[in-house]
């Protein structure tokens, strides 16, 4: 596995990321946007994990598609981070949590189109990268993801304690090069960064 650290962030974005903050623990009570067990550890959970992605690879050219954004994560910390360098395309399918996702996009000023759909009902979207968190299996975010790529995409999953099943599974539908990121922000867990992905 490579060992993968966070890189230093600027002032201002630690600011965005805290306003970020602030918007999930006023909003999550009302349509739950993160757990209310995993709100008390929100910085670790899901700011500075996000930011692990975020990092992972830092594409010249967008755009960066986040699928099955939720509250947002990582899609709203990656745009934190790349400013108005590169598009963040995010998808979600729950009206109540894309209603969260425009008012961050207002009050931070980010630079991200959101779509309030399936990723499945989308025209193909060319992305440079592609993540996705906690939303399915590495096979089946494969399928998800594919028909949005282009030749040259960075896929970036976080995975927890099963990975290397999820990884065995998924090279029997496709080939793909592989980088395992080890996490700083939970010992069981990785960044898988897949590129030239083709069907096997």
């Amino acid at each position: 596995m490579t060992d993968h650290r966070q890189k230093i962030v600027s002032r201002e974005t630690q600011d965005v990321l805290e306003q970020l903050e602030n918007l999930v623990r006023k909003w999550s009570p009302r349509i739950n946007i993160v757990s209310k067990a995993s709100l008390r550890d929100l910085r670790r959970r899901h700011i500075e994990d996000s930011l692990e992605i975020a990092n992972a690879h830092r594409p010249e050219t967008g755009p960066w598609l986040d699928i099955g954004s939720g509250g947002g994560f990582p899609g709203l910390v990656v745009a934190a981070c790349m400013g108005h360098q590169i598009d963040v395309v995010l998808v979600e399918s729950d009206a109540r949590k894309c209603a969260f996702l425009h008012t961050v996009r207002r009050e931070l000023g980010l630079n991200v189109r959101i779509i309030n759909e399936r990723i499945e009902r989308i025209p193909p979207i060319n992305a440079h990268v592609i993540s996705a968190r906690a939303v399915a299996s590495l096979s089946t975010l494969f399928n998800l993801a594919k028909p949005h790529a282009r030749d040259s995409c960075h896929y970036l999953f976080p995975k927890g304690r099963t990975w290397r099943e999820e990884v065995l599974a998924a090279r029997e539908e496709w080939d793909y090069d592989l980088d395992v990121l080890d996490s700083q922000t939970d010992e069981e867990s990785v960044i898988l960064h897949a590129q030239n992905l083709n069907r096997a």
